[in-house]
């Protein structure tokens, strides 16, 4: 394990030491306590930590503020650390946890905030820990009630993987549970009682037949979905159950609040006792801000929406636009095969450094 991290390297390599130093959620410390070093070492930086989130300022009096965020968790490795490079069909790929989310936007922000000492926008990195947990252990969310002048700027970026285009807000989650009940009698004589699981299938038959709406949000096409996602039932092998329980998971676009999303759900369920286990706010995207436009002609990326949660809607929830942009397939994010281009970690170090620098 190093006993340092050096922004002096090339992104690519920077990745592969950062991916290298385990940091499932719970137990980011080790790298944490790196990031830092490395950030102190920067004179044109001024940092705040809380916990294992770090974050470093430019006081540089600009007009226009930023914020560049990135969380340094992973969910757990399974054989998979430490990392290696392998070549497929001519395109070299580093592999390993992290390497999609998010050590490679770690990567290229922790270079960046260390070698751009004089950014045309003031920039506020956030290195942030426990992304990949429950929300309430959450670094930025934990930073946000104690220092909410920290959050203060014009536009956010996260970089979480996105394949190099920028993908504007995220859809909201919502998480309910069903519940049925029944009475309980002897599996011989089932007519003397009323079997609670049974009593879930009009809701079963419900979800296979739903169709997800698109909804349109600034020019951007959200997907929502339905689903479900856990079911929970029976007293023995022999008994009639008496409760049943059904967890459905509701993915709604932005445009839609938390209640609105409730309400659709107490709608197509009329008949279920309905209880909210979970619900995060979507996040609009925002890219009608000209700000927000510069960027993306500055980087070269085309706008797309983020179907999943992420922090975005963090800033969202404050007023400050963001987005996703950072290096990787989304959708090798926590797969065993986890893996990123080398060439996309260096695209998106170069759309960056442009943007920040006005190069």
């Amino acid at each position: 394990m190093p006993r340092a991290l050096d922004p002096t390297a090339d992104s690519v390599a920077l990745t592969r030491a950062i991916c290298d130093i385990p940091s499932v959620s719970d137990d980011e410390t080790v790298l944490a306590d790196l990031v830092e070093r490395a950030l102190a070492a920067a004179s044109h930086l001024e940092l705040y930590r809380d916990g294992d989130t770090i974050v470093a300022r430019t006081n540089l009096g600009r007009e226009r503020r930023v914020v560049i965020a990135g969380h340094l968790d992973t969910v757990p490795i399974n054989g998979n650390v430490p990392t290696r490079f392998e070549t497929e069909d001519g395109v070299e790929y580093l592999w390993g946890r992290g390497t999609t989310d998010m050590k490679g936007g770690v990567a290229v922000a922790l270079k960046l905030a260390v070698e751009v000492a004089e950014p045309v926008y003031d920039v506020t990195w956030m290195f942030y820990d426990h992304e990949e947990v429950h929300a309430d252990l959450n670094g930025l969310k934990r930073v946000a009630e104690t220092r909410p002048d920290l959050f203060e700027a014009d536009f956010a970026i996260l970089g979480e993987s996105s394949n190099g285009q920028v993908e504007g807000g995220c859809n909201g989650t919502l998480r309910v549970e069903l519940r049925a009940t029944g009475t309980r009698s002897h599996t011989s004589r089932p007519w003397m009682g009323i079997n609670a699981i049974h009593a879930l299938a009009p809701a079963l038959e419900r979800l296979a037949a739903f169709e997800a709406e698109t909804v349109e949000v600034e020019g951007l096409a959200y997907r929502e979905g339905l689903s479900a996602v856990g079911i929970r039932g029976g007293v023995a092998g022999n008994v009639v159950p008496d409760e049943a329980v059904l967890t459905v998971n509701y993915r709604f676009a932005p445009s839609r609040s938390i209640d609105d999303a409730v309400a659709a759900m107490r709608e197509l369920f009329p008949e279920y006792e309905l209880t909210v286990t979970d619900a995060s706010a979507g996040a609009r995207p925002g890219l009608d801000d000209p700000f927000v436009q510069g960027f993306l002609a500055a980087v070269g990326a085309e706008a797309r929406p983020k179907y999943g949660w992420t922090d975005v809607a963090r800033f969202s929830a404050l007023g400050v636009p963001a987005v996703n942009y950072g290096p990787g397939d989304p959708s090798l994010a926590h797969t065993d095969d986890e893996r990123v281009r080398v060439d996309a970690i260096l695209a998106c170090e170069v759309g960056l450094r442009s943007w920040l620098t006005g190069a």
